[in-house]
């Protein structure tokens, strides 16, 4: 079947008058239903015999646009360079993940629930059971927790990382870089130069530590009562919860669902009194010891110079397996963040320890803003500039903008070996040739 579209296009000629008519035809499978705008008019010059009459002009014509893919829309595709994430102001609440509107519109349907008296709907882990599925997946991230200290304790022996006495910057490098950005209480004295000591893994793998609770769903933590509560990392904690037995943080496993109406618990199956902290375990003795960065590098000695890049590459893939996990069980359990610091705690509801000490904290007594979680505030990336030449001169201010960037974690996995994925290599910058300082000057 055929579809005609016509244009006319009447031109005036001072030796003769004529219409001239141009029919083009198309058939319906050339325009294609599937693109936003299957055809459009383009106009060409075009010359056209009427009889004895040679008529020149512009004439429209109708022309199929062809479908065109955004670079970055591409399945298994990445941008050629990319900027990372914005740095928040401090002065501020952070945004919350979820948009306001939609927690508004959750908490008015409860609202509703508890004012006709309907108990609310609970899925696992949210009713306090856990998530069959998902067991696995605690076993594999806290295996490779394990993994990723062992290794990155063995590679600070081989890899040197400096970190700056007086703000949080980090370098992995064989020395510390000339980039002017210290933003130290004494920074001025030193024209934002940076202090640079050695790094140690905390500088690397940022310590995120939470309250392990015994029962997530049980008495909230409160001020007096902050101490009486263990601080382990808040990946362990997490994997706790989600299912991962340890001796040493027992969690109580329900086996009926707890039950609310609106924000009020009507039924969690009682209090259980909690057991004694590990504390009165030797630490020393047991396999906890494993699940924390403290004295990491006393504990495992450098490796021998050809199992670097081994190592680096199981670091690597574990740190790797460690983000991808945690997403996992993030996105079906509770993790609470403040909204002003850096305090994560695992569960329904956060803690009342007033330990806020951010941006108007006097206003909340202390108290944590507390909303939901993102990953990289439970596991931080820590991104660090990205050396090319980990041997060659000191980076400088002025070729700051053709430096990348790249996680600490991968950055020292890459200079110890290992192959860098896919996804961090637009962040990195490897397509861009740092120029020489006097041909910086020179580059538009």
């Amino acid at each position: 079947m055929l579809q005609t579209l016509s244009t006319a296009s009447s031109l005036w000629n001072p030796s003769h008058r004529s219409a001239c008519l141009e029919i083009v035809e198309f058939q319906r499978s050339q325009l294609s239903s599937l693109s936003p705008c299957p055809f459009y008019l383009k106009f060409g010059s075009k010359s056209v015999q009427k009889g004895r009459a040679l008529v020149s002009g512009t004439f429209p014509y109708a022309c199929q646009r062809p479908k065109q893919y955004p670079a970055s829309k591409k399945p298994g595709e990445y941008p050629q360079n990319m900027d990372l994430p914005p740095v928040l102001p401090k002065k501020k609440k952070k945004p919350y993940p979820i948009p306001f509107k939609e927690i508004q519109k959750a908490a008015r349907k409860d609202k509703k629930l508890a004012e006709r008296g309907v108990e609310k709907p609970l899925q696992p882990p949210k009713n306090g059971l856990l998530v069959p599925e998902l067991i696995p997946v605690a076993y594999e991230v806290l295996d490779a927790w394990k993994l990723l200290i062992k290794g990155l304790a063995q590679l600070l022996h081989v890899i040197p990382v400096y970190g700056c006495s007086e703000c949080s910057e980090v370098h992995v490098a064989h020395s510390g870089h000339n980039i002017q950005d210290c933003k130290g209480p004494r920074s001025s004295k030193r024209r934002g130069l940076h202090s640079w000591v050695k790094g140690s893994i905390n500088d690397i793998l940022i310590p995120i530590e939470s309250y392990h609770l015994y029962d997530p769903f049980g008495r909230r933590i409160k001020h007096e009562t902050r101490f009486d509560y263990d601080r382990i990392p808040a990946v362990v904690e997490l994997c706790i919860q989600a299912g991962v037995d340890i001796p040493e943080y027992p969690s109580r496993r329900r086996t009926n669902p707890i039950r609310m109406i609106g924000k009020k618990i009507i039924d969690r199956g009682g209090y259980v009194e909690e057991p004694k902290p590990w504390r009165a375990v030797d630490p020393s003795s047991s396999s906890i010891i494993d699940l924390d960065t403290c004295g990491a590098c006393e504990r495992f000695p450098p490796p021998s110079p050809e199992d670097v890049p081994i190592i680096a590459q199981e670091t690597m893939n574990a740190h790797e397996t460690v983000q991808t996990g945690v997403t996992k069980l993030m996105k079906k359990y509770t993790v609470k963040a403040c909204g002003y610091c850096s305090e994560v705690h695992v569960g329904p509801w956060g803690h009342n320890a007033k330990l806020c000490g951010e941006f108007k904290h006097q206003w909340r007594d202390g108290k944590h803003g507390w909303q939901d979680a993102t990953v990289s505030e439970v596991f931080p990336p820590n991104y660090v500039w990205h050396v090319q030449d980990p041997k060659g001169p000191p980076m400088r201010s002025a070729l700051k903008r053709y430096y990348g960037k790249a996680p600490a974690v991968v950055e020292l996995c890459m200079q110890a070996g290992a192959q860098v994925p896919r996804r961090y290599k637009p962040m990195m910058r490897l397509d861009i040739i740092v120029p020489e300082s006097e041909e910086a000057s020179l580059v538009a």
